[in-house]
């Protein structure tokens, strides 16, 4: 099975979760064969359509897309709008037509005339801790909803629960790296989706997840699909199985 010939339906009954009502936290990467997260600074660099078929089914399943603002700056995000099929689907399956970004940043460094801001379909939401600067907050809240999950630093695990209680138990984080870490570190992820692209990256690219500690956890394979070169790998917690 190559790229082309991956079925639309197929991967979508793959990853759909079962129980949409109980809070559910996935995350999407993709590495190199030797465990590099990005191609020239950029994680799309290594992906191909069928890395871009899984990426675009997880965003239409998912109720929140959350992601690091070093990840926004990166990746240039914009505003999230689907094509009128993945629109159609959501209104279909009683969801909004467009989900909103939550962007997590402690230091507030983002522009409030980013494009991620001003051409959302849906208004973003900013996570974020008490200690941030105010004015930055103030200005933030102006385009999107400023929630505050921690005191001096962000609590990921309250993060998750914020989310949760404002009507977001479907959670697809899409990186960083260190937002990745801290998630495990909080014992928040409960699936990984990772593409492995068939490329040797080499150099000095970062891994997928970066922590100060280690946090180790077992995962179990859901499914391994191969589309040409590239595999799609699925892994959930042993308690989703």
């Amino acid at each position: 099975m190559n790229a082309a010939t991956l079925d639309p339906g197929d991967v979508l009954a793959r990853y759909t979760v079962r129980d949409r009502t109980t809070p559910h936290l996935r995350v999407n990467f993709i590495s190199s064969l030797d465990g590099a997260a990005t191609h020239d600074g950029q994680s799309g660099g290594l992906g191909d359509d069928a890395d871009r078929l899984v990426f675009d089914t997880l965003r239409m399943l998912t109720d929140v897309i959350l992601v690091g603002a070093g990840t926004v700056r990166a990746e240039g995000y914009g505003g999230i709008r689907f094509t009128d099929h993945a629109v159609a689907w959501r209104v279909a399956h009683s969801l909004p037509e467009h989900p909103p970004v939550a962007i997590v940043s402690g230091r507030l460094d983002l522009d409030p005339a980013h494009p991620v801001f001003t051409a959302a379909a849906t208004r973003p939401i900013v996570l974020t801790h008490a200690q941030a600067p105010a004015e930055r907050r103030a200005a933030l809240a102006a385009v999107a909803d400023v929630l505050v999950c921690g005191e001096a630093s962000i609590d990921h695990a309250l993060m998750v629960r914020t989310l949760t209680a404002r009507g977001y138990p479907q959670v697809l984080c899409e990186g960083g790296p260190s937002l990745f870490g801290s998630l495990l570190a909080a014992d928040a992820v409960d699936e990984l989706c990772l593409t492995l692209s068939p490329l040797l990256e080499s150099g000095r690219a970062p891994r997928i997840a970066t922590a100060a500690q280690p946090s180790p956890q077992r995962m179990r394979l859901a499914h391994a699909l191969p589309a040409g070169d590239t595999l799609l790998l699925r892994y959930l917690r042993p308690r989703e199985l």
